[in-house]
């Protein structure tokens, strides 16, 4: 099948046990391999690439295989989204960062027709600010935001200096992420 031919997956993409969700709706071609889904997710979320990374479906892993790894990782060069979600509704885990332990929930909320004249990847909605790297996870994101927005916290000066003033946890831009996701092409 020729990727002009290929169907085109709606997927949301939601960092699991975010309150409140934050998450992002994309656009991608439906027999793209597992290695560019997670370049794919690393734009549209927001993260660096700076740690490894796994999917999960059911109880198959699919990454980049290493001989230490604690159980049998496929390798995610090798597996087609399509291979692993063939259906609307099906779902799956993409993991970030092994310490942070971000968990995203990925969705094929529906399977369009081909388009050859979309540019896909594309970011067509989304939901709030991806949390900086290396914060310690959800509840760390949790204590984060608390401290940046008080003032009398006493880690509030120690983040601000990390972070800097800019920081804006409603703030989702589409015209930046989708910036990112024209790199990928």
């Amino acid at each position: 099948m020729k990727k002009s031919d290929a169907p085109i997956y709606q997927l949301k993409i939601t960092l699991i046990d975010s309150k409140p969700p934050i998450w992002r709706r994309v656009l991608v071609l439906s027999d793209i391999p597992l290695s560019k889904l997670h370049r794919i997710i690393q734009a549209a979320m927001g993260w660096w690439d700076s740690h490894l990374h796994q999917f999960i479906v059911g109880r198959v892993y699919y990454g980049v295989p290493d001989p230490d790894d604690w159980h049998e990782v496929k390798d995610e060069r090798r597996a087609r989204l399509n291979q692993i979600a063939p259906t609307e509704k099906s779902r799956f885990t993409y993991e970030y960062d092994f310490g942070d332990d971000w968990l995203h929930a990925v969705q094929v909320e529906k399977i369009l027709p081909p388009d050859p004249a979309q540019k896909l990847p594309v970011c067509i909605k989304g939901r709030r600010a991806c949390p900086p790297e290396d914060v310690g996870g959800v509840w760390g994101y949790a204590n984060f935001l608390e401290a940046v927005s008080d003032p009398n916290h006493p880690e509030h000066e120690l983040y601000k200096e990390w972070i800097g003033d800019e920081f804006d946890p409603e703030a989702c831009d589409l015209d930046d992420i989708n910036a990112r996701l024209r790199a990928i092409r």
